[in-house]
């Protein structure tokens, strides 16, 4: 089978189109294989390229998360999803019976799997994994469509809603709008009825955020972002701050978050390191909170809400999979605005 690879860290310029891989076997009775039509990427595609820790590369390293395709072959165990089925995959999965499986919370179990991260991923013709995570696309979606959607969006829906809890009426800042968890963010947030403030540094990106339903758009290169907004509430600052962005804006959430407020994040994009004053944290009475993409039961949530016409996801651009360097590229410039799509092979 065709596929991109990742034999080694050290970034984009690593990654190798192969047309020899072998095709994986279906092993396990509960597993089913699909034959990929697009894949999309996220920043986590960027990470493991330039190296994390634990990660198998080797010459045959498949990466990719996201994915959407027809499934080829099912498991003795599986009745759900059969051969010819169109699907979108749940990244994530955890194999082990523990307690945080058994309360449905499979995230938090030690054995949670990431495709791409830490089993071979979507970038490739083939996948196996859990028939679990293979879920009906809905009719009207496009393969472009479902391959941009599993990953960010089940972010997003945890972050915004077992989370922060966000509530209507609600102010919300949203940073580095642009991506695809903070383009998902945001339209959760408009559909909840929230107030959302919404960053870049270009003043395109928040003019299109603005038609996707952004009600004020701030421009950190230009505006300091914190002062703006408690300038505009009357020092009130905002109850929710959702950020992915780490080092860069950590100081402008802090500093607009208000007394009582939930400060939310799932990555960081520009650094993993962070200073926080903790006087103003326990004297402002603020809730941090880690959240890492999401259950079993919310990713049926989300797909039961794009079936319903919501939380379509923002497709950027389309490669072909023989440009996948390309599409990495264009990801770690910065320059997207929604997801960036690998179309792998054809699809009915």
């Amino acid at each position: 089978m065709h596929g991109l690879t990742l034999p080694a860290p050290g970034g984009p310029s690593q990654l190798v189109l192969r047309d020899d891989l072998a095709v994986p076997p279906l092993a396990n009775p509960a597993h089913v294989r699909v034959r990929i039509v697009a894949a999309a990427l996220n920043h986590l595609d960027l990470f493991v390229a330039d190296g994390l820790p634990g990660i198998p590369l080797g010459p045959g390293w498949v990466p990719g998360a996201d994915g959407a395709g027809i499934v080829d072959a099912v498991g003795a165990e599986v009745s759900h999803v059969r051969p010819g089925d169109r699907v979108l995959l749940n990244p994530g999965y955890a194999d082990a019976d523990d307690e945080y499986t058994r309360a449905g919370d499979q995230p938090l179990s030690p054995s949670y799997k990431i495709l791409g991260e830490h089993v071979p991923g979507t970038l490739a013709e083939f996948v196996t994994c859990p028939a679990s995570c293979a879920h009906p696309i809905p009719p009207g979606v496009s393969w472009e469509e479902a391959a941009a959607f599993p990953l960010a969006t089940l972010t997003a829906w945890r972050m915004v809603h077992a989370r922060a809890r966000v509530r209507r009426g609600q102010h919300v800042l949203i940073q580095g709008i642009g991506g695809g968890v903070a383009l998902a963010a945001l339209a959760m947030c408009h559909d909840i009825g929230a107030v959302t403030w919404v960053t870049s540094g270009s003043d395109e990106k928040l003019a299109r955020a603005a038609r996707l339903g952004a009600t004020h758009g701030l421009n950190y290169r230009t505006t300091d972002v914190a002062r703006a907004i408690r300038q505009a509430t009357a020092k009130r600052g905002v109850d929710v701050v959702i950020d992915s962005v780490g080092t860069a804006t950590w100081a402008s959430s802090l500093g607009a978050l208000g007394r009582a407020g939930r400060l939310v994040t799932c990555g960081g994009t520009s650094g993993p390191m962070l200073e926080t004053d903790v006087r103003k944290l326990f004297w402002n009475q603020w809730t941090l909170m880690g959240s890492t993409m999401g259950s079993e039961d919310e990713f049926a949530a989300i797909v039961r809400e794009l079936g319903a016409g919501r939380l379509r996801p923002v497709v950027d651009r389309v490669f072909p999979l023989a440009e996948g360097r390309a599409a990495y590229e264009h990801l770690a410039s910065g320059r997207q605005f929604g997801k960036v799509v690998i179309r792998v092979s054809d699809g009915p």
